[in-house]
């Protein structure tokens, strides 16, 4: 049987946003270790992708957007 947390949807927007922000900060610390430009771009266009979708979880959780009210 769930928990009274894991039935909160707060915990989970809460978890993943945080596990977006970690990849999105791995993802930037890593630019600064490779010398590929195409590489750097496409590790910055990820983190920024990954940056809306934490948003998306953000404004659910917020309920800021039409569609999550």
């Amino acid at each position: 049987m769930a928990s009274e947390m894991d039935r909160d949807p707060r915990h989970h927007t809460q978890n993943m946003q945080a596990g977006l922000q970690d990849i999105m900060d791995h993802l930037r610390e890593d630019i600064e270790k490779v010398d590929e430009p195409q590489l750097k771009a496409m590790f910055e266009t990820a983190a920024e992708v990954l940056g809306g979708l934490k948003k998306a979880f953000s404004d659910y959780e917020k309920k800021n957007e039409s569609a999550w009210r």
